[in-house]
């Protein structure tokens, strides 16, 4: 790979990701997430009253396709180490940092190119099956695009996650354990609990879909953009972190 550029890595990733079978699957799977999950929401009539249609149709999508794109990341590196492939990936690009750059680009790309039509579709199946005169509509955008980077974002860290733990199973119980174990502490934890949950990743999601859920109590006062920030500093950093694993 000439002098291991970033580039040519992507296109070696890129190959990698669409003829391999599982994540090709996985990522159909978080596709389906948003608007199966929309469907689901509107049809049960599982709505706050105070909710709105922009929070019932994406927040439930939301929760299933977050661990779905930690998975894909995570797998998408615990793969090569399994198989041994990764000594290959590193002889041609010896440049541990720019392959795992690689490796999120690829995973990257592919979350966000899936998940943006699947969200808002979510959003449009929950204005048409959810009455607008019952519910607040919420603003949609570029509330839904936070919401997709921030599930992006949730992907890259799987890549990361897998980088450090190598094993798939291990990797995924670190996805869940990251993914889940904030939500479930926060409440836990008094007047933390605005600093825990205000820096999780479903915080950040509840804050991007306006669910009446986000209260400041429970996900603190910073507003959704500044802490999606965080989450992409703290995914910037794992990343970094990432870039001792050897094969």
């Amino acid at each position: 790979m000439r002098r291991s550029s970033w580039a040519a890595a992507v296109r070696f990733e890129w190959v990698k990701f669409r003829t391999a079978r599982s994540t090709v699957l996985t990522a159909v799977a978080l596709a389906a997430w948003f608007p199966v999950m929309a469907v689901i929401v509107a049809a049960t009539g599982s709505v706050q009253p105070d909710d709105t249609i922009l929070g019932a149709s994406v927040l439930g999508g939301a929760a299933g396709a977050q661990l779905t794109a930690a998975a894909l990341g995570a797998t998408f590196v615990t793969g090569e180490f399994r198989s041994g492939m990764i000594r290959t990936t590193l002889t041609a690009c010896p440049r541990p940092l720019v392959v795992l750059a690689a490796k999120a680009t690829v995973v990257a790309g592919v979350v966000f190119a899936v998940t943006l039509p699947a969200a808002a579709a979510a959003f449009g199946l929950g204005r048409a099956m959810l009455d607008t005169d019952a519910y607040g509509v919420g603003d949609p955008f570029p509330a839904l695009v936070g919401v997709v980077l921030a599930i992006t974002a949730i992907g890259v860290l799987g890549v990361a996650i897998g980088a450090v733990v190598r094993q798939a199973a291990g990797a995924m119980a670190a996805v869940v354990a990251v993914v889940l174990v904030p939500g479930m502490v926060a409440p836990l934890l008094g007047n933390v609990e605005r600093w825990v949950g205000g820096a999780s990743l479903n915080g950040v999601l509840a804050k991007m879909a306006q669910s009446s859920d986000a209260t400041p109590e429970t996900v603190g006062s910073l507003t959704a953009w500044p802490s999606l920030g965080v989450v992409a500093a703290y995914t910037a950093a794992a990343i970094l972190l990432a870039v001792g694993a050897r094969p």
